[in-house]
């Protein structure tokens, strides 16, 4: 890493006009990235991180936008430059060029009726001025310098064609097509398989070496902050609440909303009852002052670690009840390449002969890479995709044998949270008609003010207030959708809950507060769950046991514990060690592997 300046950050505002208010997302920051240097920008949503980025490539939508002051100056060859002054023509000249960005959901950012190879190429003809063979060439070496397989035959292929990591992977190959001189990369691996993203994160790091380039990261996930940045900077409503190296700020953070941060990732190498949240070490009043609790991350956690015996103890009690589920021999297989008159040549196997029992009280893990099969697992158990073959014994019931009908009526017991909560959200209905609906279909309650009474009484149980039963969808932030569809799963009394990737794009202290609330439920309610997501992590805490998928099969079963800290299979291993851990011996290791690389490439 050189001292040589790319770009200042100097008391930067950026607000946004509302009808009521002037809203000052970015609120007088101050940060320098240097040649080579990655920083982290870290917070939550609405915590200014991206608006800083958007500032920095003039991508601020005016109105209502607008950068009100401040100064955003980059450095070259040929002088420094304020990009907030510079008109839009030039400004220009700069995007791509010199700054280029990584957006955080590839799928929005790649146009679906251009092949992937035309729009990279169209990048690279539109800076560099070359031939359309000339840059189809260029493209393709792109391509197989991002590892993306059979570069030749994805050059002709569409976004939907491909996975979120290959769309991920065309994405950092057209932000650098031109050699930029910074990257800005915004949540680029938010919801991605923890395996596909160690690939993308060393990608990055082995272009950055090549390149040396400086990247500004954003990311809600300080684990992955700890093994790519030099230095960190934390944001919290506008303002810049700590900076400093990686390591100063996970041995002694300062703040106690970076404490909070820190705190509220799952740990894996211990049990808690609960996981610590922001507010643990920091409240608000009704005046928006801050009060410190004035605790250390260690003292919050200690208090909260359950004992290997009380989980025996638990798991004990647990597992000498009869099962409330049993998933035998169970094949959901989808037909491919179907011939002449229909018949299908192959099959997608899917679930492919899954056996397991799942216990009243009980929350199963099921962890897998995307494609894996977990989510059709699930679904298949619900009958909302059709099984090929097998049992789905529910309470003594073989739900496979029930007609449309019936099963209707038992969907009542069985309830399902999805893992897009405004997907599947009705954006035209209140959410207050949104909970109360199933309530009507299945007849519960003799009236409608019966039935309103009932989901004011949910919405206080998952921390949302009784007004918000007359809002819609798109008035609420992630974290608050995901509470909605949690009261609306709770709405007939379910027994049993599947959980499909529930918390995987929300910010890690959302997160926290989603999974306590699931658990605080499980124990007031005694539901049962199945709890699919490709985050170990996640899974490890909430789960009593876990089911590692992978190709459709069942490769590892057992003690979620036990399957961390012993895994048997190669494949397990594997998605266990692409975790960001964000441990001491990690952070030393990246920072003398960081100077390890830097003195072989000077």
């Amino acid at each position: 890493m050189s001292n040589q300046t790319l770009l200042e950050i100097r008391n930067l505002v950026t607000e946004f006009q509302t009808e009521d208010e002037v809203v000052k997302a970015v609120n007088d920051i101050s940060f320098t990235l240097n040649k080579g240097e990655t920083i982290g920008i870290v917070g939550e949503s609405g915590s200014g991180k991206s608006v800083t980025s958007l500032s920095a490539m003039r991508l601020i939508p005016n109105p209502p936008g607008r950068i009100a002051s401040g100064e955003i100056l980059f450095h070259s060859d040929s002088g420094v430059v304020d990009l907030a002054k510079v008109s839009e023509k030039e400004m220009r000249s700069f995007r791509g060029n010199e700054i280029a960005m990584i957006f955080q959901e590839p799928m929005t950012s790649l146009n679906p009726v251009y092949t992937c190879g035309d729009q990279v190429a169209e990048a690279i003809m539109l800076h560099q001025k070359v031939t359309k063979k000339q840059a189809k060439e260029q493209t393709i070496d792109l391509f197989k310098k991002v590892q993306l397989p059979r570069p030749e035959v994805i050059f002709d292929t569409y976004p939907h064609q491909i996975s979120g990591g290959q769309k991920q992977r065309v994405m950092i190959a057209m932000a650098m097509s031109c050699n930029p001189s910074i990257l800005i990369a915004d949540e680029p691996t938010t919801a991605l398989d923890v395996t596909v993203q160690k690939t993308i994160l060393e990608l990055m790091m082995k272009l950055q070496q090549e390149e040396e380039m400086g990247i500004l990261f954003i990311t809600h996930d300080l684990g992955v902050i700890a093994e790519l940045a030099d230095k960190v900077v934390v944001m919290y409503k506008g303002k810049i609440v700590e900076q400093g190296s990686v390591l100063d700020i996970f041995t002694n953070p300062q703040h106690p909303y970076t404490k909070g941060l820190l705190a509220c990732r799952p740990p894996l190498n211990r049990r808690l009852t609960w996981l610590p949240t922001v507010s643990d070490f920091m409240t608000i009043d009704e005046n928006g002052m801050m009060h410190e609790t004035n605790k250390s991350v260690e003292e919050v956690t200690n208090s909260l670690v359950i004992t290997p015996e009380e989980t025996a103890r638990r798991h004990e009690k647990l597992y000498k009840q009869d099962p409330v589920l049993e998933i035998k021999n169970l094949k959901t297989y989808f037909p491919i390449n179907k011939g002449m008159f229909g018949k299908a040549k192959d099959y997608v196997r899917a679930v492919d002969d899954v056996s397991f029992e799942v216990y009243p009280g009980e929350t199963l893990g099921l962890v897998g890479e995307s494609g894996c099969g977990k989510t059709t697992m699930g679904r298949t158990i619900l009958k909302l995709v059709e099984p090929t073959s097998g049992s789905i014994i529910f309470e003594g019931q073989d739900i496979t044998e029930l007609g449309t009908k019936e099963m209707r009526e038992f969907r009542k017991e069985m309830q399902i949270i999805f893992q897009d909560p405004y997907s599947s959200l009705n954006p035209r209905i209140t959410i207050g008609e949104a909970i109360m609906e199933p309530m009507r279909v299945h007849g519960i309650f003799d009236n409608d003010d019966q039935r309103k009474e009932r989901v004011m009484e949910l919405l206080r149980r998952v921390s949302l207030q009784e007004q918000h039963f007359y809002r819609y969808p798109h008035e609420f932030s992630g974290g608050q959708r995901q509470r909605i569809c949690i009261a609306r799963s709770l709405a007939l009394n379910p027994k049993f809950i599947i959980c499909d990737e529930s918390v995987s794009a929300l910010d890690v202290s959302v997160q926290a507060q989603v999974l306590n609330l699931l658990n605080e439920l499980k124990e007031e309610f005694n539901f049962t769950y199945i709890f699919i997501s490709h985050d170990l992590s996640v899974v490890k805490f909430m789960s009593d046991r876990m089911v590692v998928m992978q190709n459709g099969k069942v490769v590892e079963m057992g003690d979620a514990d036990e399957i961390y800290t012993n895994p048997k299979t190669e494949y397990t291993k594997k998605l266990i060690n692409a975790i960001p851990k964000g441990e001491l011996e990690d952070i030393k290791a990246s920072i003398e592997s960081k100077k390890q690389r830097r003195a072989v490439t000077v």
